[in-house]
C-alpha cells in the first residue's frame, strides 16, 4: 500500500478538476480526498495499491480537458487512515 499527498497548481479550478480526480481515483480503487484551495490550487491524497496511486498521480500532471497544470508537488501523507474517496470543501 502507498499513500501520497499532492498539491496541483495551474488552471485547475472552475473546470471540473476535482470531479475528474475523484473519478480517476475511484476508477483505480483508491481511498483519499480532493479539495480546492483558496489560493487557486487543488490538493489531493491518494491511498491504495502502489501502481494505482502512481497512475493517478501521473494523470494529475495532465488533468482533464481545459486544465493547464504547471506544477504537481508531492509529499508524504501521514494523516488518519482513509477507507473511501471524498470531495472535500475548499480550504
Amino acid at each position: 500500500m502507498k499513500s501520497i499527498h499532492l498539491r496541483i497548481e495551474g488552471r485547475v479550478q472552475g473546470i471540473g478538476y476535482r470531479a475528474w480526480v475523484a473519478d480517476e481515483a475511484m476508477r483505480h480503487g483508491l481511498a483519499g480526498w480532493v479539495r480546492n484551495r483558496s489560493d487557486g490550487s487543488v490538493e489531493a491524497v491518494f491511498v491504495g495499491e502502489d501502481g494505482a496511486v502512481d497512475a493517478v498521480a501521473a494523470a494529475c500532471d495532465r488533468g482533464p480537458l481545459g486544465a493547464s497544470v504547471t506544477a504537481v508537488v508531492p509529499s508524504d501523507y501521514s494523516g488518519p487512515p482513509l477507507t473511501r474517496f471524498m470531495v472535500l470543501p475548499t480550504q
